[in-house]
């Protein structure tokens, strides 16, 4: 599906972190779409390397790239010679997505270094090509403040949550001293959809439920999950909204969501509808004190500066989901 008016064909695309989930959606949205265009990817790509919780530093996979017929640059984005590699380009347009974006993770230094610092670097990047920027906020910078969350409220409750609110008052600031420039955050809620198989544990609770109920295992969650209301999206609408984002009507950071907030049963619910299996569920204390009970995307601003409108509801954003499910069920994750 075309998003908006603009012909990306001719133009010259940077996506970092095009490796991952996100990423490698958009990259394939551009190839499909627009076949002249020339999509660039950067991404350190998966390594062994781990944090103190056991889960990987980076989750970028050549296999989410399988048939992608663009440029592929493995770099880090703290490496300054890396990030040169990408001065022989001209961009018209620089899809930031390249980040820790693991909540759970609590050393600031390296996640600050990382989506931080790195920042500024794609910031002047985009100004010495005069491209257009979309950078990928996080719906974390609200932390646990009441629903709905609204842009200009935020109270962020990690080190992840924290750097994205900066990369967005970094975004402001650079923006006002040039006003010329095209420059978008999306904070993104709970995206969920085919691409993010090998995020491991940091996947959507989507292809984790549907996982344990296609093993024969009964679903967890964590007690009174008929209580915890997330806003999840599906891949296809945070991919409009990227789009969408490259001719916004006022620069700015934007929620990306649905606007309508869903139960973790609701998610096993339907899961149990399109896999006809009929297990109980297993209930367990929730081990984390700093906890999003109530999420819920504002999307007035979003609808009015970038025309975003969510496309799929939950039930037949995880319908479209399953075919991808089950054919990744059972793949080795490394």
């Amino acid at each position: 599906m075309i998003y908006n008016k603009i012909n990306f064909n001719n133009k010259t695309i940077l996506i970092t972190g095009g490796a991952g989930f996100i990423g490698s959606n958009l990259a394939f949205y551009f190839q499909e779409n627009f076949p002249d265009c020339h999509v660039v990817i950067f991404d350190c790509f998966r390594n062994e390397k781990t944090f103190s919780n056991n889960n990987l530093k980076s989750f970028g996979h050549y296999k989410n790239l399988i048939n992608f017929k663009g440029d592929v640059i493995c770099g880090n984005i703290n490496i300054k010679d890396d990030l040169n590699l990408l001065n022989k380009y001209k961009f018209d347009y620089i899809f930031h997505h390249a980040a820790i974006s693991d909540t759970r993770v609590y050393d600031q230094e390296i996640i600050f270094k990382t989506n931080i610092n790195s920042f500024y670097d794609i910031l002047n990047l985009g100004k010495k090509d005069h491209a257009t920027i979309v950078y990928a906020s996080s719906a974390a910078t609200y932390g646990d403040l009441p629903s709905p969350q609204t842009e200009g409220c935020e109270k962020p409750e990690n080190p992840y949550g924290y750097s994205k609110f900066m990369m967005d008052q970094i975004a402001n600031h650079f923006s006002k001293l040039n006003p010329s420039m095209s420059i978008v955050g999306l904070r993104f809620f709970n995206v969920y959809g085919p691409g993010e198989f090998y995020k491991n544990q940091t996947s959507s609770m989507v292809i984790q439920l549907a996982n344990q109920l296609l093993s024969g295992n009964k679903p967890r969650l964590f007690k009174n999950s008929n209580k915890i209301f997330r806003d999840f999206i599906y891949i296809d609408d945070a991919i409009q909204a990227n789009i969408k984002a490259c001719d916004p009507i006022k620069n700015g950071t934007y929620n990306v969501g649905t606007g309508i907030p869903r139960s973790f049963k609701n998610i096993v619910d339907i899961l149990q509808l399109e896999l006809q299996t009929n297990q109980t569920i297993d209930y367990f204390d929730n081990p984390y004190k700093d906890y999003q009970n109530h999420t819920q995307a504002n999307l007035s601003k979003a609808k009015e500066f970038l025309h975003f409108e969510p496309n799929f509801s939950l039930e037949q954003g995880i319908k479209k989901y399953i075919p991808e499910i089950r054919l990744s069920y059972g793949r080795n994750i490394s």
